[in-house]
């Protein structure tokens, strides 16, 4: 009976040993290191601080000086669930949209009803506060009906922009992009301007030459500047 005990615990032992041995051999065989980049990339999505910090947004003039009302109509097209810029159209969830551009801000536009949140923001439509409605109505006029999420691209806003102007008995002007700061000239030190550097008075003390003379070791401290007349001052 012990003998049968012993033969079996011995073999129990040997195929530990052994499953214990392939694992490590296993291991060792098919080891691969950590890739440098985890996952797969996915083409137009940009990895967490890649490319550095986004650009700034600039003034919306900038955009509008380049707008394409063609694409603003198609941009605008997510809008016509609501909203029709035909002259003499009816308003549907939103209203109609024919010269907006310089109307009053929730103005009376065949009776719809706007919210009292719109109605309190007052003033007229213009380039810059038209593309803040189009970000973001809901920034814009906190309690607005309108559950638009915004356009979040500056060209599509100045797009729908443009195209909206054109639906108008009176187009507004077209605004001009702000002048762009002219950059330092190449290879000129900072303080190297016409006007930087020492100045020089307009009227400097003259130093009296005779009492100097008198005095070559500057006995007393240094000369007395004198006046016009040569007295001392």
């Amino acid at each position: 009976m012990d003998d049968r005990f012993n033969t079996i615990a011995g073999w129990v032992l040997f195929a530990g040993i052994v499953a214990l041995g392939s694992s490590i051999v296993a291991g060792e065989y098919f080891h691969s290191e950590r890739p440098e980049k985890m996952g797969y990339p996915i083409a137009g999505v940009q990895e967490e601080g890649e490319g550095g910090a986004a650009a700034a947004e600039q003034p919306i003039e900038v955009y509008l000086a380049k707008a394409d009302p063609a694409h603003g109509q198609q941009v605008f097209n997510k809008c016509m669930a609501c909203h029709n810029a035909d002259k003499g159209g009816a308003n549907q969830m939103g209203p109609n949209l024919w010269g907006i551009l310089g109307a009053g801000i929730a103005e009376d536009r065949n009776g719809f009803a706007f919210s009292d949140a719109l109605k309190k923001v007052g003033g007229t439509w213009n380039w810059d506060n038209l593309s803040k409605w189009l970000t973001s109505p809901k920034a814009f006029a906190p309690g607005t009906k309108m559950t638009f999420a915004g356009l979040s691209n500056p060209q599509d806003r100045a797009d729908v922009e443009a195209f909206l102007n054109s639906h108008s008995d009176s187009p507004q002007p077209l605004p001009k992009a702000p002048a762009a700061v002219a950059p330092a000239a190449a290879g000129q030190a900072p303080g190297a301007g016409p006007n930087n550097g020492p100045q020089k008075a307009e009227k400097e003390p003259v130093l009296n030459t005779a009492a100097a003379e008198k005095n070559p070791k500057n006995v007393g401290g240094p000369a007395a500047p004198v006046g016009p007349t040569g007295k001392p001052q």
